[in-house]
């Protein structure tokens, strides 16, 4: 027998909040899991350096049209897997964030002279660690939200 006033059994709101609580977790976490993976800018790139396209001065080629001999560029175009000793241009916007690219040494582009993997806490690091490298000329670091993926690149310009 029922209260007056008593909505009875009380069945029918419990679920339904329920449900409708597990759908807004869902819907957060899925919206930010998407976030975090579709980010694949780093929230802050180093140095600006002055873009430059990565042709070859025929001033400073060598005789029979060659470059200086330098490591050949990894698979990945992508700054991530350069290594010292290997070149990169900038093909970001003057003036812009900087936008590097793995690329063959010739003039106008960026040596990489020393690599520092790592946590890196932006500008005042980059500079810091580029201090201690004989011949720098320009740096740039990647930070990202994990440490571990997070470097800084001391570079010559040629």
């Amino acid at each position: 027998m029922a209260y007056p006033g008593n909505p009875g059994s009380g069945r029918g709101r419990g679920p339904l909040i329920a449900v409708l609580v597990v759908l807004a977790v869902l819907t957060v976490s899925g919206g930010t899991l998407w976030y975090l993976l579709s980010d694949d800018e780093p929230t802050n790139t180093g140095a600006a350096l002055p873009t430059a396209p990565a042709v070859p001065d025929a001033a400073t080629a060598e005789p029979g049209g060659s470059t200086t001999a330098t490591p050949a560029p990894a698979a990945s175009a992508d700054p991530r897997f350069v290594k010292a000793g290997q070149c990169v241009r900038n093909e970001g916007p003057a003036g812009g964030k900087p936008k590097l690219l793995i690329t063959e040494c010739a003039p106008r582009t960026y040596e990489v002279l020393r690599r520092f993997d790592g946590a890196t806490s932006g500008e005042r690091d980059a500079e810091a660690k580029c201090g201690k490298v004989e011949g720098y000329t320009n740096w740039y670091f990647f930070d990202s939200e994990l440490d571990t993926l997070d470097f800084v690149l001391c570079l010559k310009q040629r």
